[in-house]
């Protein structure tokens, strides 16, 4: 067994291409190792700011002997009276085989020739040498870029290849037009603190080689020292702000972190926090610094990468670009409170929303007119009802402000600050500084974010701005996954029917975009739909038969159920991970799956939920389809309720009653055949079947489910 290591050197990457590109290695490399037989005992993935690096322990020295099938020429093209003909040589010949190696075999396009060759197991390196150039060339990333005069392209120009074998070099070769890159045992420390090469004797010894030259290669070990520094560099009875994105950023834009603490003039503290913040955090990739009440300290912390002898001369080249951004900051904020943030509304009209459904204005006036019609049909307070009207009203105004013009992260926020600060109410300036979330918190945000998000997701579909693959530019996923979560949120308050609200919605574009397709627009909006409530249900536990029985498969019926009241699909959800759990829709499971699977044979509609028109008593023959008829009445009577009522309890129960009395109408003494030859029989027995598979969809598709 021996160790390899494979480092690719570069110019400096972005921080969110190595993160990248060590998660596709961690899938990629296992896969590709495993398709040569050639697995090693450990893999362990290195990523700076300028190496992609991986290192495998216990390699194997050879491949196990490899078995090979290989079809060749028909059977009839093989031989000629016995003999092999010129077709059959000439592919032994290209397979380096003996005619001995030969099988015939049939297969459905008739007889072939097979070659079965042991081949002996290659040496490891020369495996690895091929496997290396699809590591790298794999991967996939934004903007790469070529450089020299050749085709080749990567995130950033490859400088050094590095591939070892114990103490071997494994022979690699770059070519890209005129330059050509040979591997070596050859690396590179540290730009400023040792920027000489760094010769690696053996691959064992990569690790300790690149830290004696100012390199950890270690993502996590990079991680860890980061907040220690952050831990050592900050007041006492203070602590640093570690957003969990910046910290994976910075740990990808250091080779050798070091903590420096800056400070700026306490006079910006005046400014409202999260505008601090951001600066800091999103434009500088600083660490802001708490006292031990949560307020915001005159001090940031930045991870150096340089030597520790500038660590002054950093400190205050990072301080004079902080008091440069804040001082920007405080010049926007004071100029935007010049006037109420009403004031800012009518200029929403330069500001477009999207080419074919014009301003933010526009989509403002939507969401004001939408909301106007379904809060007149609550039961909430006038003055609450005027608090969401004018929280729609404002909510966007802050777009055209200097502050979220420079510091677009900051839209709502500012918002919510300007809209307070102006004399708007505590309420309103809440609603607006919460819209943007996934779930606002309040009534006033949720019912303005929900709009907002409808008139979006209905905009950009009928315009045919269809979601496909990874391109989403309007984000209509998460906007259709917020509804859902948003409209449950509702519900409490208000029994909100998101299928009327999404076709209130649909008139109110048409009045200004009558040209889209009606149909199309429902199948792509049931469509989102369908795709997000899946990933809600598996984030919440659910098994994947449960999710089907809920959701149904491509079932335009059940997905406008489902719209009409969405917080009853998440407590039937609920219901049924719990019946799965304590083992009640084990004992339901078996007959009512059966019943339904055969009802499904039948004509009866699977909205019908009435006895009366649809069984004939005198065609129940035998005394177990009579005490069945007697049970469907008093299943149906109790999935008329909980239709009404929600009580999924008592619908529950009628089930477990139901099944034994399934059980012995289908089998034991005094089953029946439900398949009976006259057909007003047949078609009584599936029409009871089906009332028992109808009161049992109001809960579930049960023939979706599967058994534990």
């Amino acid at each position: 067994m021996t160790d390899f290591i494979w480092e690719l050197g570069t110019e400096e990457l972005p921080a969110d291409f190595i993160t990248g590109a060590l998660a596709q290695w961690q899938e990629t490399i296992p896969n590709s190792l495993a398709a040569v037989d050639l697995v090693p005992q450990g893999m362990t993935y290195y990523g700076t700011p300028r190496r992609l690096a991986v290192q495998l322990t216990g390699v194997p020295a050879h491949q196990p002997e490899q078995r090979v099938e290989v079809k060749g020429p028909a059977v009839q093209a093989a031989y000629r009276n016995g003999e092999p003909t010129p077709a059959l040589l000439g592919f032994l010949r290209s397979r380096q085989a003996e005619l001995a190696q030969v099988e015939r075999r049939e297969t459905p396009k008739g007889a072939f020739v097979y070659l079965v060759q042991t081949m002996p197991g290659r040496p490891a390196p020369q495996v690895l040498a091929e496997l290396m150039p699809q590591w790298w060339q794999g991967l996939t990333g934004r903007r790469f870029m070529r450089w020299g005069d050749g085709p080749v392209k990567f995130s950033r120009p490859i400088r050094w290849l590095l591939a070892l074998w114990g103490e071997e070099v494994v022979s690699v070769t770059l070519e890209n037009g005129s330059e050509r890159l040979y591997s070596d045992r050859i690396s590179y420390g540290h730009r400023v603190l040792h920027p000489e090469p760094v010769s690696i004797p053996r691959a064992e010894a990569y690790l300790d080689c690149l830290r004696q030259a100012g390199v950890e290669p270690d993502v996590v070990i990079r991680q860890a020292k980061i907040q220690q520094e952050l831990q050592r560099v900050v007041p006492s009875q203070s602590q640093a702000v570690i957003p969990s994105d910046l910290l994976t950023e910075v740990t990808q834009l250091v080779e050798w972190p070091s903590g420096i603490l800056g400070t700026f003039d306490p006079a910006y503290l005046q400014l409202p926090a999260p505008v601090i913040t951001t600066v800091m955090t999103q434009h500088q990739r600083y660490f802001p610094v708490l006292n031990a009440q949560g307020e915001l300290l005159p001090n940031f912390v930045t991870i150096s990468n340089g030597h520790a002898q500038y660590e002054a001369t950093i400190r205050r080249g990072n301080e004079r670009v902080l008091k440069a951004r804040l001082a920007d900051a405080q010049f926007f904020y004071e100029t935007d409170l010049r006037q109420p943030l009403a004031a800012y509304v009518p200029q929403l009209a330069n500001v477009t929303f999207q080419e074919q459904l014009g301003s933010v204005l526009a989509k403002v006036h939507r969401i004001e007119k939408l909301l106007t019609k379904i809060l007149a049909v609550t039961d909430y307070p006038s003055e609450e009802i005027q608090q969401i009207l004018r929280t729609a009203h404002l909510c966007k105004a802050d777009l055209v402000t200097q502050m979220v013009g420079e510091f677009s992260e900051l839209q709502g926020i500012m918002g919510g600050d300007y809209a307070l600060k102006t004399g708007e109410s505590p309420v309103v300036a809440q609603g607006i500084r919460e819209h943007y979330q996934d779930v606002p918190t309040t009534l006033n945000g949720q019912w303005v974010a929900l709009v907002d998000r409808l008139d979006t997701v209905v905009g950009i579909l009928a315009v045919g701005l269809i979601p496909t693959g990874s391109s989403d530019p309007f984000a209509l996923r998460r906007a259709v996954r917020n509804i859902l979560m948003i409209t449950a949120a509702i519900y409490p308050t208000y029994p909100l029917n998101l299928q009327q609200l999404f076709q209130e919605m649909v008139a109110i574009l048409r009045e200004d975009f009558p040209q889209f397709n009606d149909v199309e627009l429902q199948h792509h909006w049931y469509s989102l739909v369908t795709q997000r409530l899946q990933t809600i249900l598996q984030e919440k536990g659910l098994d994947y038969d449960l999710i089907n029985a809920l959701l149904g498969i491509e079932n335009p019926e059940v997905t406008e159920r489902i719209l009409t009241n969405v917080q009853d699909l998440f407590e039937r959800a609920e219901k049924l991970m719990n019946l799965r759990a304590n083992g009640i829709l084990q004992t339901i499971y078996a007959t009512v799956n059966r019943a339904t699977r055969l009802a499904n044979q039948g004509t009866l509609s699977t909205s019908e939920l009435s006895a009366e028109q649809v069984i004939e008593p005198q065609w129940l023959q035998k005394p177990i389809e009579r005490e069945l008829y007697e049970a469907v009445h008093q299943l149906l009577t109790q999935a008329q309720a909980t239709q009404r009522t929600g009580d999924y309890d008592g619908l529950i129960q009628k089930l477990q009653e139901i099944a034994p009395i399934l059980e012995r109408f289908f089998d034991g003494a005094e089953s029946v055949l439900v398949m009976d030859e006259n057909p007003a029989i047949r078609q009584n027995r599936l029409n009871l079947l089906g009332l028992i598979r109808n009161s049992a969809l109001v809960l579930a598709d049960f023939s979706q489910i599967v058994k534990s």
